[in-house]
């Protein structure tokens, strides 16, 4: 019943891709990216804390893109987390690759949201993960949109371009990993799923910009990725690991670490500090409360910073979090100092803002 679903669903995104390249009236457009001076609002990404996966949410004037969504049981906490940030619609989800630690929670996600399109390599799997996401792709009526490198897609004032994956990567499915490069102003990402060595070099002989302000660290920090010519064409000032504490796989790899201390870049894992949260204003990226003076995101909320503490809840927050703004006066406290010693006092920090 899956492989009727997968070639209906294939089918249809062939369908599409053709749409794509004779520009027949679908929303794509490919351009250079956009300039400073045509942002409004800022843009926002999310790297969700899902434990040993990867789930992304980018936002940007009411407009949502989710890249990911950790294994199945992290489904319900990537719902929750979209739901408390406003989330109505996706405009795109992005199933990177077929692996659980990826795709596993999408189908929960589909089913709580009205989605727009999603985009998905043309390479199948054969475990039930797999089968039921394309299950409930044609519940929803949706069609499978392929990945065609150098296309740019709109999200809100942002744009992102795919850049992967290159070719057929046979049964490697980490190289079949979507990836893309987002622009919002003079700032950029670069994300790129669990893409290893050899699908980099692909990226890199596509000639696409690949610069980026930050990069999502791939395969959450092993060291079958970051090569070092992908490396010096991201040149990313940031970096960001996604991966569950003490998780099995030894990630990140100290390979990995000592590079990116070797390259001066600033890093930030989900392992230890929870959900990350990059905002561009769209001529620079900040991590607000979260800037590290060391390079392995260890010196984390050393700096005096402003809390709003919930004395009912016990948990602490920033003054712009949603849950800070609608706290009831009476359990409103304000706190300005680093958030060790907020933690020392026993607060908890909140996990939709995550200071």
């Amino acid at each position: 019943m899956a492989e009727k679903f997968y070639k209906r669903l294939l089918a249809g995104a062939v369908i599409i891709l053709a749409l794509l390249l004779a520009g027949c009236g679908v929303k794509v457009r490919v351009s250079s990216p956009l300039t400073g001076g045509e942002t409004g609002g800022n843009l926002k990404v999310h790297f969700i804390d899902v434990g040993q996966g990867d789930s992304t949410l980018i936002e940007q004037n009411g407009h949502f893109m989710l890249i990911d969504a950790g294994e199945k049981d992290q489904g319900e906490t990537v719902v929750s987390y979209l739901e408390k940030q406003g989330v109505k619609k996706l405009d795109y989800v992005i199933g990177t690759h077929p692996h659980s630690d990826h795709i596993g929670g999408l189908s929960e996600v589909l089913k709580a949201f009205e989605v727009g399109r999603v985009i998905m390599p043309a390479k199948e799997h054969t475990i039930r993960i797999y089968e039921n996401l394309l299950d409930e792709i044609a519940r929803q009526n949706l069609k499978i949109t392929l990945p065609k490198v150098g296309n740019t897609y709109e999200l809100g004032a942002s744009s992102f371009q795919i850049i992967a994956p290159v070719r057929d990567y046979g049964d490697n499915l980490n190289n079949w990993s979507v990836g893309i490069r987002l622009t919002y102003g003079e700032t950029g990402f670069v994300f790129c799923g669990d893409a290893e060595k050899e699908a980099e070099g692909d990226i890199i002989g596509s000639g696409l910009d690949l610069k980026a302000d930050v990069l999502k660290i791939s395969h959450h920090g092993s060291s079958t990725s970051s090569s070092s010519r992908f490396m010096d064409m991201v040149d990313p000032d940031y970096g960001v690991i996604s991966c569950g504490k003490n998780n099995d796989y030894g990630h990140p790899h100290k390979e990995i670490r000592s590079m990116l201390k070797k390259r001066s870049i600033k890093s930030f894992r989900t392992d230890e500090l929870g959900t990350i949260i990059a905002v561009s204003d769209g001529k620079t990226v900040t991590f607000p409360g979260q800037e590290t003076e060391d390079l392995t995101g260890k010196g984390a909320g050393l700096e005096n910073q402003e809390y709003v503490i919930n004395t009912n809840t016990r948990k602490f927050h920033y003054p712009d979090c949603s849950s800070a703004t609608s706290m009831k006066k009476e359990n409103r406290k304000t706190y300005t100092g680093t958030r060790e010693d907020v933690i020392k006092m026993g607060y908890e920090p909140c996990q939709i803002c995550s200071p």
